[in-house]
């Protein structure tokens, strides 16, 4: 029987279909494999299940040539934790899990665009902290979203379910920025210049791939572009953000607020972002709903079945 190593832990049903068709270790720490780790892994297992924060460098594949490993089914759609390129170069594919995490993730990028434009955290914070006073006419005024102006950087399957949302849930006018031309089924115009864009809307919404390609894609040019009354929206990955140029913008008032899930350095989060009232923060919780998680590691479990069976992979990414 194959050996498999999961490694983080996951909902009883996954580790179930997984132990149905292989020797699974799960390793019940949930914190980033180290180098040497890895590099073990890759001797000892026939395939491996990793997730974010499971840097596969070059310099972890750099002498595993020949190694045990064949397989690395990430858990989650993103991957720039993998240096594909050093995997294929060994010999070692890697597949990931698309479509799972579509619509949780859309639905995280809605909610963190209300939480900003109506002031959500800072309210709840107010009240908890035993603040509030009572409602009054010009308490905590926000933005109202419906009929507004979003703007998505990066056109792909999250990125299109963002845009549905926002264009037949609240109205809105949506635009976009993508690297290549993208024909959508909905009304959506594409823009050709980022700060254009950034320019033109009422929210800013990052949703494209993380990697060295896109690393601080919405830095300080595409901050000072954005209206003062606009919010910035980042689901994707932290590193597409400069998060130093946002907290400078955040300080000086040149734009109204930020919503993130993703963070640059997680779990690290700057103290400057933590202590402003116009930030809405969350712990990375793009996925975080059960049947999501579920339908995520099934996925990467199927793309392991077929791997072994000698079947096309459902999922490739090299």
């Amino acid at each position: 029987m194959r050996r498999v190593l999961v490694t983080r832990p996951m909902p009883p049903r996954v580790i179930e279909a997984a132990r149905a068709l292989f020797e699974v270790e799960m390793r019940e720490e949930n914190t980033p494999l180290k180098p040497g780790q890895m590099k073990g892994a890759l001797a000892l297992y026939d395939g491996i299940v990793p997730t974010l924060g499971d840097l596969f460098s070059a310099e972890v594949f750099a002498e595993a040539a020949g190694s045990r490993c064949r397989i690395l089914a990430n858990f989650g759609v993103g991957y720039n934790h993998i240096d594909v390129a050093a995997a294929r170069a060994v010999g070692i594919s890697v597949t990931n899990t698309p479509g799972a995490v579509t619509d949780a993730t859309a639905d995280i990028a809605l909610m963190l665009m209300l939480m900003s434009a109506r002031r959500a955290g800072e309210g709840e914070r107010m009240l908890r902290a035993g603040r509030w006073t009572g409602w009054n006419p010009t308490q905590m005024l926000g933005l109202h979203m419906t009929g507004k102006t979003v703007g998505i950087v990066g056109m792909g399957r999250i990125g299109q379910a963002i845009a549905r949302r926002c264009h037949f849930g609240f109205g809105m006018e949506v635009l976009f920025y993508n690297r290549s031309p993208k024909g959508v089924d909905l009304p959506a115009r594409q823009v050709e210049s980022l700060t254009a864009l950034a320019g033109a809307v009422d929210f800013l919404v990052a949703a494209l791939p993380g990697g060295a390609e896109t690393r601080n894609t919405i830095g300080a040019e595409v901050l000072a572009a954005m209206r003062p009354t606009a919010h910035l929206v980042n689901i994707a990955r932290g590193d597409v953000v400069d998060e130093a140029a946002l907290i400078e913008a955040l300080a000086e008032g040149r734009i109204a607020g930020a919503g993130l899930d993703v963070y640059a350095r997680e779990p690290e989060v700057p103290e400057a972002l933590r202590r402003m009232e116009t930030v809405t923060l969350l712990p990375h919780l793009g996925t975080a709903a059960l049947e999501v998680r579920e339908a995520m590691g099934l996925m990467a479990v199927e793309n392991l079945r077929a791997f072994f069976a000698g079947e096309t992979l459902p999922n490739p990414v090299a």
